[in-house]
């Protein structure tokens, strides 16, 4: 089983690349973050076509994620709990069943929080202890456990071409870097870390200064496994290919391989 994340950056931008990458990859499910669309204007017919149910989380011209399924989802909920006054489209989860086994996969797309000193930050780091409290209430239940998307925190120094570009941003703050760390520490694993130590595995480069063709990029988007769906494991890659490609997003999919 293959579970994919991708920050598309504007699906309906991106339609062609995503449905392209859907052909190549075939995952079972792909988590999208940034979709920038609201639930109706999602453009789900050629996806459909491909042979996915679509579930939508959208807003519009800003955030929304989706999740992408070769089989619906017996459950899905939407929004991260803890704040009902929260408005942005940053979270949504389903739950399948396969044969006697429960697997739960989010797709989320943790605020930017720039710039530092600002209520965007406060924000991030608000959104983090919701997101570290739910993920504690999942762990739980001892379930197969999936989290993954866009959440703009660079884990360390080797997750950056050049760490020291990143210094004053909220990406790469003591403070962000700690929260997903506390997610760590209940036992989520960080997937791509578990299967591959190497610098220079990065997820996200900019469109300015060039920063695709000098592999100036960093790692921000991460697949978080329960120590459930961490047993299950079998591979973990980084399609950055799609990154060449024409018109393309900014992020490329990230994708863990699950024993059936």
């Amino acid at each position: 089983m293959l579970i994919a994340t991708w920050n598309i950056n504007g699906v309906k931008a991106r339609i062609d690349a995503l449905t392209a990458w859907l052909d190549e990859r075939k995952p079972d499910i792909a988590c999208l973050q940034e979709i920038k669309s609201v639930d109706e204007g999602f453009p789900r017919a050629a996806i459909e076509a491909l042979g996915y149910h679509v579930e939508t989380h959208g807003q519009k011209g800003f955030n929304g994620v989706a999740l992408l399924s070769r089989t619906a989802p017996d459950a899905v909920s939407r929004g991260l709990p803890g704040d009902e006054s929260d408005e942005q489209s940053r979270y949504i989860e389903g739950l399948w069943t396969i044969g006697e086994r429960r697997l739960r996969v989010a797709s989320l797309y943790l605020p930017n929080g720039n710039p530092l000193g600002t209520e965007k930050f406060s924000y991030k780091l608000g959104w983090m202890d919701r997101l570290v409290a739910h993920a504690k209430a999942r762990l739980a239940a001892e379930e197969e456990f999936v989290l993954a998307g866009d959440y703009n925190v660079i884990p360390q120094g080797e997750d950056a071409r050049r760490p020291q570009a990143w210094v004053n941003d909220a990406l790469f703050q003591p403070e962000s870097r700690a929260g997903l760390r506390r997610l760590l520490n209940l036992g989520m694993i960080d997937a791509l870390r578990a299967t591959n130590d190497a610098p220079g595995v990065y997820t996200f480069w900019d469109y300015q200064a060039g920063s695709w063709p000098k592999n100036d990029g960093i790692r921000i988007d991460h697949l978080l496994l329960s120590p459930e769906a961490a047993d299950r494991c079998r591979s973990v890659g980084v399609d950055s290919h799609v990154r060449g490609w024409e018109k393309p997003s900014d992020h490329v999919p990230v994708i863990v391989e699950l024993a059936a």
